[in-house]
């Protein structure tokens, strides 16, 4: 999930950036000191969930969710402030939630569990995608993506492994993540997505850092990042 927290008193952000991090939900987190600068960040990379703060100067946290509203897929506002009066118009400009300062892990949690479950109707159910195009013998081959069982980032392009193959694709990491997500597939690493389903067991190692052992992948062991080892237990019910 990537977040960007928009608030003009930088400790607020630090603090929020804080408990994000915690979270081991997040794959990016950009920081704002005002509408503004949220707005040329977004034309730079797409953010999936913005933490605004209502009081700024010159345009309110409220008025750039009022503008962000009126985009054919705007990102999920959460509104993250001291003050509780600004509730019922937050949820007028459909803000999936309304935080009060100081914010506390738990409720975070909430809410962006809240931003999830907003998001599914556009990203679970059956998928699209049933096969990814990729590069063997110089020839172009379809891999269905149940057959995968990794794939590696390699430089610019991405290495998918089977049970018995490797394969070589030019799509990004990031957009086969995108495009897997609601196929049971998980980002565990900067570079490594893993199919779940072919998730053998999981391992502790020094400092309790996460190693996967996959599937049909005899002597491969793959690191977890920590800050994605929570949200990876919840995805394997552990």
């Amino acid at each position: 999930m990537r977040a960007m927290i928009v608030d003009d008193e930088a400790p607020a952000r630090s603090e929020l950036r804080f408990l994000l991090e915690e979270t081991g939900r997040m794959d990016s987190i950009v920081e704002a000191s005002s509408a503004r600068e949220a707005v040329e960040h977004m034309m730079e990379s797409r953010a999936d969930v913005l933490f605004l703060d209502i009081h700024m100067p010159k345009t309110s946290g409220m008025q750039l969710a009022e503008a962000l509203h009126k985009l054919k897929n705007p990102p999920a506002i959460i509104f993250v402030t001291a003050y509780s009066e600004y509730a019922l118009e937050a949820f007028g400009v459909n803000a999936i939630d309304y935080l009060m300062k100081p914010v506390e892990s738990d409720r975070l949690n909430q809410a962006l569990d809240k931003v999830q479950a907003h998001s599914k109707p556009q990203t679970q159910g059956k998928s699209t995608v049933e096969r990814i195009p990729v590069v063997k013998s110089g020839r172009k081959v379809l891999v269905p993506i149940d057959q995968i069982r990794y794939i590696e980032a390699k430089d610019d392009y991405s290495c998918i492994y089977t049970d018995n193959d490797r394969y070589l694709s030019t799509i990004s990491l990031a957009k086969l993540e995108q495009k897997l997500a609601s196929n049971g597939f998980f980002r565990v690493h900067r570079g490594y997505i893993v199919n779940l389903e072919y998730v053998e067991d999981v391992e502790v190692v020094s400092s309790g850092i996460l190693q996967l052992g996959v599937n049909g992948i005899e002597g491969k062991k793959i690191s977890v990042s920590r800050r994605r080892v929570v949200a990876l237990k919840r995805a394997l019910g552990l």
